[in-house]
């Protein structure tokens, strides 16, 4: 019976984890939104204080489908440091991924225009299933209890930011511990190692007359063995206080996003994923809402010393 234990929980673990082989972090159309999630090097990159938070309602029709939250917050420390730290749940099923991370970055000035971040974070990672939430067929079925079984275990990440006013380029890796997830014998070799990640991000701001600028972005993740996949992005904003933008996520989606920069201040922005794999037979799409709030004498000015104008 023990045997059959580590089988099923073999099955639903390898479910789970091949999830986390495809994408680290969790997954979010509205990427340049919540960059310092990607990149720990972004913290202190602008010149103010920055409350984060989204949440991400995924492939909805379809029963338990991942549910994402998260909250972040950075801040500069004078003119070449930044902290900053992140907490995120990540629901699919009877199985949740929570972690947070806090990070340091310095900011080395190349030359007048352009700069370099370096970032590195440190936190945790635990991954759970919830055996109440699994029914069998057989209700006698010993299998598995109705206990929470998960593994706990510290996670870092590094990345680069380099940054010019009209241009940004990050490069990352979490995942650098490298650890195994254990759901129920930590004896039992065979369960999975988190496997290397890589993230690549950038953009390029073009001026369209005074008011309006086109920031064509993208994403890059790479896992082995999995192929690459790539976000590739076109937003236009008007007056750094309104946009609107589209998404093509390589075999995934195409997503549509708006969003508005009242004051200075408060941030509201939506996108909505249209499914382009068989999935879209089965759901209506995925809802996706950033909420964010930004303190500082100096955010009216927002490409003073920064990568990104404020981001959506």
């Amino acid at each position: 019976m023990d045997t059959m234990r580590h089988l099923l929980l073999l099955l639903i673990a390898g479910s789970s984890l091949q999830a986390v082989r495809a994408q680290q972090l969790p997954q979010f159309s509205q990427y340049n939104s919540q960059d310092y999630l990607y990149d720990p090097a972004v913290a202190g990159s602008r010149p103010w204080f920055e409350i984060r938070s989204a949440h991400r309602n995924q492939w909805v029709g379809i029963q338990d489908a991942p549910r994402t939250f998260v909250l972040s917050a950075t801040t500069p420390l004078g003119s070449n440091m930044g902290v900053g730290g992140y907490v995120f749940t990540d629901n699919a099923g009877p199985s949740r991924r929570t972690g947070m991370q806090i990070s340091y970055a310095y900011h080395l000035k190349i030359n007048d225009k352009i700069k370099l971040g370096m970032g590195l974070s440190f936190g945790m990672l635990q991954f759970l299933i919830d055996g109440s939430k699994i029914q069998f067929h057989d209700a006698d079925e010993p299998l598995m209890d109705d206990q929470l079984r998960g593994s706990l275990m510290p996670d870092a990440t590094f990345g680069l930011y380099l940054y010019h006013e009209k241009w940004w380029f990050g490069a990352t890796a979490p995942q650098l511990l490298r650890n195994r997830v254990w759901f129920y014998d930590e004896n039992d070799q065979s369960l999975s190692q988190l496997a290397a990640h890589y993230y690549a991000m950038g953009g390029y701001r073009i001026p369209i007359g005074e008011n309006l600028k086109l920031e064509p972005s993208f994403l890059l993740k790479y896992v082995d063995p999995v192929p690459p996949k790539a976000d590739l992005t076109a937003t236009l904003r008007y007056r750094d206080m309104v946009w609107i933008g589209a998404t093509y996520r390589t075999e995934d989606a195409i997503s549509l996003m708006v969003g508005y920069w009242m004051k200075k201040t408060f941030q509201f922005g939506y996108s909505y994923d249209l499914t382009t794999t068989g999935l879209r037979n089965y759901t209506s799409g995925t809802h996706e809402v950033m909420l964010a709030v930004t303190f500082g004498k100096e955010r009216s000015a927002p490409d003073a010393g920064k990568a990104l104008a404020p981001t959506p």
